[in-house]
């Protein structure tokens, strides 16, 4: 095969690369939402605690990772009063818990936290409990969402470009190697193979720089902190990402080898048929390279691990293999030379059959990884994934679609080409071992089928007036049109990447409306109504608040908002629709306050509470409020 000289840039191939340099920008811009949720903490968000509590623990959906500054708990002067790092409460992956420390005094705390779930990406929030009384807080927590850093933005970016890189250099290489191997001297695919790694290699490099602030909310410079990278490559994202670069290096000796095999001793490039040993080979870095995706991000989390990251490996090297061999088709395509360009029809064909694997295989496996993370058809269009995934189907049917102009147009080329190379033949031409799409005749239009313009040999349209000339360049335009669509399918499915899973959004929010507040703060104003003139407000904490066994606590305060110390407090709650109670709540003296923490509360619904303030010997006054309370958690 000759290499010929390059093509002129067209407008399109322009406006495609434009249009890919902004996909890849804009893509990366958004904050990244994450698999994980908080479902829960001790104390509750919202609570009143008489005395201060030796320690905050935070319970979440799924396991998550934690560094020293995951949970901070601020004072209302903003001092931070947890002296060390959260661990895990009782081994459980799914918690994180610090220890508080002695001698807090009255006021409102902010607790913040930011964690790592478990696909990888960081979730943050906050949530304030009082010890005493509320009080203002100066307390400062970050209102921006965990992945909208200067650090963040760049991940974002860097995780497109892996992605191309990961398209361009499975697709360049299934190309070479099953369809044309010849195509492996044409120095547009060299460049395409040589693109593919460099992206590739670049962008991981900086993702395992980029990882430590990313996860920590931490500024540019902490990328090149030893410890943070320390911390890092011990993680599961950052060994993921070493283990890469270490299968990329593995790639790179590969595509030497290949490389000094393609070129003849007098330094000519002559076409090289790989081996069944290097194809093998090949297979299986690709495998690696996706299951460095698959084993830290999605699949790794949720139901049926094992299944969905297969499922990703799979869909990630299909992908690969149709929008990268697309790529590497539209390059042998725009390589041109004195007899047009040179692609035998068998190696359309092959890329036919090869392309329409790759698509059934993005089928079945994009079909159970949208069952598996979005759950249910309603989470289709309420949730931010289901959404997005949306508009991935959307693209991926305009790309069908213009595949289908692909072919018919590959079929009028053979068609209109078939006549002038059959004649140059008969001239006495030089003739070549195969049929090439610049001179091949019917013969070239076989019964391959498939996407894009790899089913050339599909359709042999009656020839077009415009010739072969005319329909070849059609031909580049409609691949490039594919190309073009690729990119944006390639960034949409980036974004689902980082974005929560429709399944875990929804679960979510299920506990969140399950078990509501975390607790029931009731503060009723009293007057004993005597000359003494006893008056004050009793505060009555209820938690959780729901069906079942809960903690009550009865502070009382002064008419200045200190606390006051009372004989007795006595609390009932009545159930009036379903003519339930009055239950007694059974308080007892804890020394500055009344509590009791083993109600047992049946039924949900609206109770009212019947408190009793003994302030002296006769002096007492009883206020009634109602307190809703919800059912059990499903």
């Amino acid at each position: 095969m000759h290499t010929g000289s390059p093509p002129a840039r067209t407008p399109l191939a322009v406006l495609a690369l434009v249009a890919a340099v902004a996909a890849l920008l804009l893509g990366g811009a958004g904050p990244a939402s994450a698999h994980s949720g908080l479902t829960g903490s001790d104390p509750a968000d919202g609570s009143v605690l008489a005395s201060a509590p030796p320690h905050v623990t935070l319970t979440f959906t799924e396991t998550v990772g934690l560094s020293e500054d995951s949970v901070r708990v601020l004072s209302p002067d903003n001092e931070r009063v947890n002296p060390r790092p959260a661990q895990h409460a009782d081994g459980k992956a799914n918690t994180g818990r610090v220890q508080l420390a002695d001698g807090l005094a009255q006021g409102t705390y902010t607790v913040a936290w930011r964690v790592v779930s478990a696909d990888g990406h960081p979730i943050s929030g906050a949530f304030v409990f009082s010890v005493g009384k509320p009080s203002e807080t100066a307390a400062e927590v970050p209102d921006t969402a965990a992945g909208d850093t200067a650090a963040g933005r760049l991940h974002g970016v860097f995780r497109h470009v892996a992605y191309s890189g990961l398209a361009l250099l499975v697709g360049a290489a299934a190309f070479v190697l099953v369809c044309l191997p010849g195509a492996g001297a044409l120095r547009p695919v060299r460049r395409l193979l040589a693109a593919g790694w460099a992206g590739l290699a670049v962008s991981t490099a900086a993702l395992l720089l980029l990882r430590g602030p990313y996860e920590t909310g931490g500024p540019l410079t902490a990328a090149f902190d030893p410890a943070v990278l320390g911390r890092t490559v011990t993680g599961k994202a950052g060994g993921a990402l070493v283990v890469r670069l270490l299968l990329l290096g593995a790639a790179a000796v590969l595509l030497r080898r290949a490389a000094r095999r393609a070129a003849a001793p007098d330094g000519r490039e002559e076409e090289w048929s790989p081996g069944r040993r290097v194809r093998w080979a090949a297979a299986g870095l690709a495998a690696g390279l996706a299951l460095t995706w698959a084993a830290a991000e999605h699949a790794a989390a949720g139901i049926q691990v094992p299944l969905a990251v297969a499922a990703s490996v799979l869909h990630l090297l299909a992908m690969g293999v149709w929008l990268g061999g697309l790529v590497t088709l539209a390059a042998v395509l725009g390589s041109r030379g004195a007899g047009g360009p040179s692609v035998p029809a068998s190696a359309v064909g092959r890329f036919s059959a090869l392309a329409s694997a790759a698509v059934a295989v993005l089928a079945a496996t994009g079909l159970y990884q949208s069952w598996r993370q979005v759950g249910s058809w309603e989470a289709l269009t309420t949730t931010s994934f289901g959404r997005t995934l949306l508009v991935k189907t959307a693209a991926v049917i305009l790309m069908l679609w213009a595949a289908s102009f692909s072919r018919r147009l590959a079929g009028r080329v053979l068609a209109a080409v078939g006549t002038a190379g059959t004649t140059g033949a008969d001239a006495g031409a030089e003739p070549v071992r195969e049929p090439a799409l610049a001179g091949a005749g019917k013969a070239a239009a076989g019964p391959a089928h498939g996407p894009g313009a790899a089913a050339a040999g599909v359709e042999a349209d009656p020839p077009a007036p415009g010739g072969a000339d005319g329909q070849r360049r059609h031909l580049r335009r409609t691949v490039a049109a594919e190309a073009a669509l690729g990119v944006l399918v390639l960034t949409v499915t980036t974004v689902l990447t980082g974005t929560q899973p429709g399944r875990a959004a929804v679960k979510s929010a299920e506990a969140a409306a399950a078990r509501g507040p975390q607790v029931r703060v009731v503060t009723v104003p009293f007057d004993t109504g005597t000359a003494a003139g006893h008056r004050g407000t009793v505060q009555i904490t209820l938690s959780p608040g729901r069906v079942g066994e809960n903690s009550v606590e009865a502070v009382v305060f002064t008419e200045d908002g200190g606390l006051a110390a009372v004989p007795e407090i006595r609390l009932n709650l009545t159930q009036t629709e379903l003519d339930i109670g009055p239950v007694d709540a059974k308080l007892t003296d804890r020394k500055g306050y009344w509590a009791a923490y083993d109600l047992r509360l049946p039924v949900p619904g609206e109770w009212t509470a019947a408190v009793t303030v003994r302030t002296g010997d006769i002096d007492q006054a009883t206020v009634r409020a109602p307190v809703p309370v919800t059912g059990r958690p499903k």
